[in-house]
């Protein structure tokens, strides 16, 4: 089969071409797993953390890719529910261990056996992937290959951070960063929340266009203040920066929820503008999203579908993944960036 792998850790800017496409074997499902011939991936930035090191693959050579969507070609001996030509998604969460406390509240985003796709193992930049059963996401309708994908990650993370905002209908909402999740997430908050102003901080003014577009009620650059002070801020960024300005816009027990699996260190001197007083005085919280939970998957997924949330996409083909990582990460463009598999 076809696939986009990657061998070698480096920042983007020293190997614009991080990942090699290459001829790989077709993976076997084991028995309680399923193989499935995949149409799309969805592009995150979760990608780039991978090749450049931040939360870098569990082996070399690996198959990037967490937001995968195809219909199941094959069945391990022990799988039940699904069944050949069902059409299904794959997520982050690939498999946790399904005992300890967490996996058994339903928490299995925070079991120590947590396993991600595309990073500790084989992931959707490629025509075919296996998942277990338990793990594998059936589609709705409503959606297409191309627009279920970013539903997968962009989607479901963003789903996780809206709720451990704790935002109730009325309160001023702050989206810092304005990407795939970012445009999202403003669209669920406007169905869950309609009377919460939400408030986006943008680096280019065609994001800030686009956020204004979709129904946000001010849009600005990251180091502006907005017109009232906010009860949450979700960061979906990569950087520093953006957490210190979105603590000065919250309001006194405002929480600020991080929505982003490692930072880079390029703008870590930002940490030392951290005034006490003016970012975290007066009770505001810091609270950051791990992973997802397949609950979080599954809610959103038929919550997208019933409201419906409709995301913008960007195609790519399967050969042009490293344009699309290399664009994501320059920023610009709107929505999600996904590649198209043949």
């Amino acid at each position: 089969m076809k696939a986009m792998v990657l061998h070698r850790l480096g920042a983007l800017e020293d190997a614009p071409e991080p990942l090699r496409a290459s001829e790989v074997p077709t993976p076997v499902p084991a028995p309680a797993q399923v193989l499935v011939r995949l149409r799309a991936c969805a592009v995150c930035h979760t990608e780039i953390d991978e090749i450049e090191g931040r939360t870098p693959p569990a082996r070399l050579p690996v198959v990037p890719g967490h937001q995968a969507v195809g219909r199941v070609e094959r069945l391990g001996q022990e799988v039940r529910e699904l069944r050949v030509g069902d059409r299904v998604g794959v997520a982050w969460i690939f498999a946790a261990c399904g005992s300890c406390r967490f996996c058994r509240a339903g928490c299995e985003n925070l079991c120590s056996e947590f396993r991600a796709t595309g990073r500790d193992v084989d992931g959707g930049y490629a025509q075919y992937m296996t998942v277990g059963e338990g793990f594998a996401h059936r589609i709705p309708d409503a959606f297409d290959d191309l627009e279920a994908a970013p539903l997968l990650c962009a989607g479901a993370i963003g789903y996780r951070s809206l709720r451990l905002t704790g935002l109730r209908d009325g309160e001023p909402l702050g989206l810092t960063g304005f990407g795939a999740s970012g445009h999202l997430v403003l669209s669920l908050a406007r169905h869950l929340y309609p009377n919460s102003p939400i408030h986006v901080f943008a680096r280019g003014e065609g994001e800030r266009a686009f956020a204004r577009e979709l129904g946000a009620a001010w849009a600005g650059e990251t180091t502006e203040r907005a017109p009232m002070t906010l009860r949450a801020v979700i960061d979906t960024t990569p950087a520093w920066k953006p957490v210190v300005e979105a603590l000065a816009n919250l309001e006194p027990g405002g929480r600020l929820v991080i929505n982003a699996i490692r930072k880079e260190e390029a703008d870590r001197s930002e940490l030392s503008r951290l005034d006490y007083p003016a970012h975290l005085w007066m009770e505001k919280e810091i609270k950051s999203v791990a992973n997802v939970a397949r609950s979080d998957v599954a809610e959103f997924l038929a919550l997208a579908a019933k409201i419906p949330i409709r995301p913008q996409v960007q195609v790519y083909d399967l050969e042009q993944a490293n344009q699309a990582l290399c664009d994501l990460k320059r920023g610009g463009g709107r929505g999600a960036k996904v590649l198209r598999i043949g």
